[in-house]
């Protein structure tokens, strides 16, 4: 029996931050242009030594275009990572993480 194909993800919000981007840029948020020169901004500043390109740095990216275009500043997103988080601490292991699950939350 072979080895299965390599994952190009290592873990599944790897596969989250790739799909929103790709999602947010068909609806029109940003180009592939834009994307890209953002994207090799903050691997590659002016100021300081390269950065990897991975994808921690599309998640800091697409936070940045997200507070720029007012769809979701610092805050917003800080409070839903922290709903995540708790959500992820409440949910039985196997499970798939829901905000629901987080003690908070208030639909």
């Amino acid at each position: 029996m072979s080895d299965p194909a390599p994952s190009t993800f290592a873990a599944p919000w790897e596969a989250q931050v790739f799909a929103l981007v790709v999602s947010l840029r068909e609806a029109g948020l940003f180009t592939w242009s834009e994307w890209a020169d953002r994207l090799g901004r903050a691997i590659r500043p002016a100021d300081a030594p390269e950065q990897a390109a991975d994808y921690g740095a599309w998640l800091a990216t697409l936070e940045a275009i997200l507070a720029e275009r007012g769809v979701a500043g610092p805050e917003g997103v800080a409070a839903r990572t922290a709903a995540f988080q708790r959500a992820a601490a409440a949910t039985p292991h196997g499970q798939p993480i829901r905000l629901e699950n987080d003690p908070l939350y208030r639909p």
